[in-house]
């Protein structure tokens, strides 16, 4: 895990997990994309953390994460909380299962994107999962000891909803509902219901504003609008020229004008009393 704050974040409104999520990647690209999916948030997936346990070397991995930044599953930059009282940037790493495009992520930067996925995945049947039966469902796999079956999550989930409808994040659900476990955990169903009932968040007094966050370039690490991004990539590095510089000369009269004022600033330093 990355230090607090840091770390892997979910993209919202991702489709459910399929085995076919990553298809159409190359096959070093999908590896690295399956991996990082099924971590926790706020998993560390710097190079060096994900070259010690997958078998690619630094250099393959980094060309691999820009490779899939520019499929649409991963986005590098900065977020500032708003009501925080903190000046602080904090440095984000967004992945999204589910491959946007750059339209999606500006909306996303701007935060106008829903949290919930609002239809199927094209070609499956059936209803979308809900974001709180995810998560659920989820459980099991970092902490087996609350692993719990389809009908517990399906009953689980309405009580897990309020918790998103009155602000919580994923990362404050998964600490209220693993965090001081018993030993052992005799019925997983019945704890998650007792803490999802009695550690239910006040709700909120206003609506909280959406989080101010700026994109980054993948190469340089130059933050820019996301229009200015195409793909995570900013136009230097993929080799656009910038804009040309003004050609047209200054007038005789500009001339002078720009000569005096530099002529008289300079008079006014040297005549400046010492303190």
């Amino acid at each position: 895990m990355a230090n607090p704050g840091y770390g892997k974040r979910a993209a919202p409104g991702q489709h459910p997990r399929t085995a076919h999520d990553f298809a159409h990647l190359p096959p070093r690209e999908a590896a690295v994309a399956a991996y990082i999916d099924r971590l926790p948030g706020g998993a560390d997936i710097s190079v060096k953390t994900l070259a010690k346990t997958l078998p690619y070397g630094q250099c393959a991995l980094r060309t691999a994460l820009n490779n899939l930044q520019r499929a649409g599953h991963l986005r590098r930059g900065r977020e500032h909380l708003a009501d925080s009282g903190s000046p602080r940037w904090i440095t984000r790493t967004w992945f999204s299962r589910t491959a946007r495009d750059d339209d999606w992520w500006a909306a996303f930067t701007r935060g106008d994107v829903p949290k919930e996925a609002q239809e199927p995945p094209a070609g499956q049947g059936g209803p979308t999962r809900s974001r709180a039966y995810i998560l659920l469902a989820a459980l099991g796999r970092t902490t087996p000891s609350l692993s719990l079956s389809k009908a517990a999550c399906a009953e689980l989930a309405p009580l897990l909803t309020e918790w998103f409808t009155r602000g919580a994040s994923d990362e404050h659900v998964l600490q209220s509902l693993t965090a001081g476990l018993p030993t052992p955990v005799h019925h997983p169903a019945a704890l998650i219901r007792t803490r999802l009932t009695t550690k239910l968040p006040p709700e909120p007094e206003r609506a909280p504003r959406p989080p101010l966050r700026v994109l980054e370039c993948a190469k340089c690490g130059t933050p820019g609008r996301p229009e200015a991004l195409p793909g995570g990539i900013c136009g230097p590095c993929r080799g656009e020229a910038g804009p040309a510089p003004d050609a047209t000369p200054l007038t005789a009269s500009a001339v002078r004008t720009h000569a005096a004022d530099i002529r008289t600033a300079m008079a006014n330093r040297r005549e400046r009393p010492r303190l």
